[in-house]
């Protein structure tokens, strides 16, 4: 399934490229429609009956997307998932467009978590330094907790960057261990 996931990740990002459509409005109403379709069991029981003809499904997409104020192009990728019936996916297809439209853009999402909250100067150090390590733009998520004591860990795709009391003292019992 991942090759399908892909297939359809790379044509909506080619689509909002290629259309120099607004890539972080583009993934705000796709993670939106996600968000609905997991919070509405009957509209996705709807979208996802086979029995339900495609037409009928597409009105209802069509009120859905009005209602949310939607797009065009996400409306069609929905209706295209939708009719080849791969909405089951959609979960994973959003978080691969993500990837996707992050990759051609060079941009690094980060999970910061911190043991307390950062001011800005300290938000803008710590970006400057992920954009030194990975070579790309960082968007960065913030989090706290307080069970890190101290410091920060960051998480960019799978690398981490551990720089917590926390971690500090595990790597020192780690050392201990192995003498």
């Amino acid at each position: 399934m991942a090759s399908v996931v892909g297939t359809y990740a790379r044509a909506f990002a080619d689509v909002v490229i290629g259309s120099k459509a607004d890539p972080g409005h583009m993934l705000d109403e796709l993670h939106a429609m996600e968000a609905l379709l997991g919070e509405s069991v009957q509209l996705r029981r709807v979208m996802e009956n086979p029995s339900i003809p495609g037409e009928q499904k597409r009105a209802v997409l069509d009120a859905v997307i009005q209602k949310m104020s939607g797009s065009r192009p996400v409306r069609n990728f929905i209706a295209v998932l939708t009719d080849h019936r791969r909405l089951p996916l959609f979960g994973e297809i959003v978080k691969q467009v993500e990837r996707e439209l992050n990759e051609r853009l060079g941009f690094a999402d980060a999970q910061v978590t911190s043991a307390r909250a950062l001011g800005d100067a300290e938000k803008q150090a710590l970006e400057a330094e992920i954009a030194k390590l990975t070579g790309k733009r960082v968007r960065a998520r913030y989090h706290q907790d307080a069970s890190l004591l101290g410091g920060a860990v960051v998480q960019v795709g799978s690398t981490i960057y551990d720089g917590s009391v926390n971690g500090q003292l595990e790597r020192i019992r780690e050392q201990l261990v192995e003498v």
